[in-house]
C-alpha cells in the first residue's frame, strides 16, 4: 500500500487512527496490538507471502535479544561472585550470541538481496551457469533488518531497558517507517509506546502531522513524479545507445538528483507526519542536504538515520579515527563501500559508495592540510558558496552512477556532462521537444521545473521543522487553508502506480 493512494488516505489511515484511539480508551495494550496488526496488514497488502518472513525475523531477533540480556545479567553476577574471573569471562556469552544473531540477520538479507548478484558474478568469472531461480526482494528488508541489528547491539551494550513483546513488534513493524525508514533505535521508540500520553488524541500533533504529511505528499506528486519522465527519458535514451548532448546529460542528472530527493524526503516527511498523528515522534532523516557546504556536511544532512547507523555500528567498531589518520581513511572507505552495497546489489552502488568514500577522504585531507593552514582569512560566505557549489556538483555526479544501469551508461553520461564526449547541441530541438530524440518532452518545461525545484531545496526551510502557529487564530486558520489546498492539489495529481524509489533499496 502506498502513502500516495486513495485507499491509504481515505480508508486505511482513518480506520487505523480511529481504531487506535478508541481501543486506547479500553486498554493501552489493545491499542498497541491493533496498531501492530494494522502495520502487518499494511506490509502484507503488497505481498502476503512475506508476512511470515517478517514475523519470523521479529520473533528470532526478540528471542536473541532476550538471550543476550539474560547472558549480560549472568555475566554481571559472575563478576560479582568471582571478580578474579572478570578478564576471562566478561561478556563472552553475550558476545557469542550477538555474533550469531547478527550473522543470521545478514545471511537472510544476503540471500534475498545479494544472492543473484553474487551468482551472476561467479558465473561471469568462472564460466558456470548456476540457477537458483528468481528471488523476489521483500519490501523494506534492508530497513527492518538494520533496525533489529541496532536493537541487538543496543541490548548487548545495556542500552535496552524495556522488553514488552507487543511494543517490540510495533517498534519493528510500525507502518509509517516499515518500508523505507527512517532506521530507528529501540531506545528512542520504546519509551514513546509506553507513555500514557501517546494513547490520547492530541489535536496539536494532528494539525502538525497533517501539515507534514501534506508537504511530503506534495514533494512526491508535484516534485518527484513530475521530474521522473525527464530523468527516465535521458537515462533510458543513453541505455538504448544514444549519445546525449552536454545539456541533456546535465538535465537528466539534475532531474534525477531532484527526483530522488523529493521522492525519499517526501516519503520521510509523510512517515513523520503519520507517526505524529499517533503521538509518536520519528527521528528527522533529512536536513536540507543540498544546502551542504561540504561532503562531510552532506552526510550529516542526507538520510541521517542511515549515516548514524553506519557511524555507530560500522565506522566506530572498525576503529573510527582512533587508530591514526591512515586507518581513519581506510575505515571511511570501507564504511561507504558497504553503505553503497546496502542500497542495492550492483556494481554501480559499490562505485557510488567508493566515490563518496573518496569524497570524504579528500574533504578531511583538505580541511587538515589546506583550509586550516592557508584559508583562514577567506570570508566565510565565499568559502560556503564555493564549497556548496563544489559539493552539489560532486553529489550530482555520484547520483549519475547510482541511477545508471551499469558502469558503461554512467561513463557515457559523465563524459557528456563534462564535455569529454557529447553530441553537439541543437538548442532549438532541445527547447521545443524531442529530448534525446526519444520523447516529445519539452526542454523549456524542464528548465522551469528544475528552476522551481532548486528554489525549493535551496531557499525554503526544512519541512520537518515547520509547525502551526499557536496563539494567533487568523494565522493558524490561514495555514490550515493553505495545507488543505495543497493536499487537494497533491491528491489531484494521483495517476498511475507510482511507488517510492527507496522501496527498491
Amino acid at each position: 500500500m502506498l502513502f500516495n493512494s486513495y485507499s491509504f488516505i481515505f480508508f486505511y489511515l482513518p480506520v487505523v487512527l480511529i481504531g487506535f484511539f478508541q481501543l486506547a480508551r479500553v486498554h493501552h495494550a489493545f491499542a498497541a496490538g491493533w496498531l501492530a496488526l494494522a502495520s502487518l496488514f499494511f506490509y502484507g497488502y503488497w505481498n502476503p507471502a512475506y508476512i511470515g518472513l517478517l514475523l519470523g525475523s521479529i520473533v528470532c531477533n526478540y528471542a536473541f535479544g532476550m538471550w543476550i540480556a539474560k547472558s549480560r545479567t549472568e555475566d554481571r553476577g559472575l563478576r560479582i561472585e568471582n571478580p578474579e574471573a572478570r578478564s576471562v569471562e566478561r561478556g563472552s556469552g553475550k558476545r557469542h550470541l550477538l555474533i550469531v544473531a547478527i550473522t543470521a540477520n545478514l545471511l537472510l538479507l544476503s540471500y534475498y538481496k545479494y544472492a543473484d548478484f553474487f551468482i551472476s558474478n561467479v558465473d561471469l568469472l568462472a564460466g558456470t551457469h548456476w540457477n537458483i531461480g528468481e528471488i523476489m526482494l521483500p519490501l523494506g528488508i534492508s530497513f527492518f533488518t538494520f533496525t533489529q541489528i541496532a536493537f541487538l547491539v543496543d541490548t548487548y551494550q545495556g542500552k535496552v531497558k524495556e522488553y514488552n513483546f507487543i511494543h517490540y513488534v510495533l517498534f519493528v513493524t510500525y507502518f509509517p517507517h516499515l518500508i523505507a525508514g527512517p532506521i530507528l533505535h529501540h531506545k528512542e521508540m520504546m519509551p514513546q509506546f509506553a507513555r500514557a500520553s501517546s494513547y490520547r488524541l492530541n489535536w496539536e500533533h494532528v494539525a502538525n502531522g497533517l501539515m507534514l504529511f501534506t508537504l511530503g505528499l506534495c514533494k512526491k506528486t508535484l516534485g518527484a513524479d513530475a521530474l521522473a519522465p525527464y530523468a527516465n527519458a535521458v537515462f533510458n535514451g543513453v541505455q538504448s545507445g544514444m549519445l546525449p548532448t552536454a545539456y541533456e546529460a546535465w538535465a537528466g542528472a539534475l532531474a534525477y538528483t531532484l527526483q530522488l530527493y523529493f521522492d525519499f524526503s517526501g516519503y520521510t516527511d509523510m512517515a513523520l507526519g503519520i507517526a505524529l498523528l499517533f503521538n509518536i515522534k520519528l527521528p528527522v532523516n533529512f536536513d536540507s542536504p543540498y544546502k551542504a557546504t561540504s561532503i562531510i556536511d552532506f552526510w550529516r544532512r542526507w538520510h541521517m538515520t542511515l549515516s548514524r547507523f553506519l557511524r555507530d555500528y560500522l565506522y566506530i567498531p572498525l576503529g573510527g579515527n582512533r587508530k591514526g589518520k591512515m586507518r581513519r581513511y581506510v575505515n571511511l572507505m570501507a564504511t561507504m563501500l558497504l553503505g553503497g552495497l546496502w542500497h542495492g546489489a550492483g556494481w554501480t552502488f559499490v562505485v557510488w559508495g567508493a566515490l563518496h568514500g573518496a569524497y570524504l577522504t579528500i574533504n578531511h585531507l583538505w580541511r587538515e592540510m589546506i583550509a586550516e593552514r592557508f584559508l583562514k582569512q577567506v570570508p566565510g560566505w565565499l568559502g560556503a558558496l564555493a564549497g556548496g557549489m563544489l559539493t552539489f556538483t560532486a553529489v550530482v555526479a555520484a547520483w549519475v552512477v547510482f541511477r545508471s544501469n551499469d558502469i558503461v551508461q554512467a561513463k557515457i553520461m559523465l563524459e557528456a556532462m563534462f564535455g569529454i564526449n557529447a553530441r553537439p547541441i541543437a538548442l532549438d530541438a532541445v527547447l521545443h521537444g524531442q529530448l534525446l530524440l526519444t520523447t516529445d518532452l519539452s526542454g523549456r518545461d524542464l528548465i522551469k521545473l528544475l528552476f522551481y525545484s532548486l528554489a525549493w531545496v535551496w531557499l525554503l526551510p526544512n519541512s520537518a521543522r515547520l509547525r502551526f502557529i499557536k496563539g494567533n487564530f487568523i494565522l493558524a486558520l490561514a495555514q490550515a487553508v493553505v495545507v488543505v489546498c495543497l493536499l487537494a492539489l497533491a491528491i489531484d495529481q494521483f495517476g498511475s502506480y507510482s511507488p517510492f524509489l527507496y522501496f527498491r533499496f
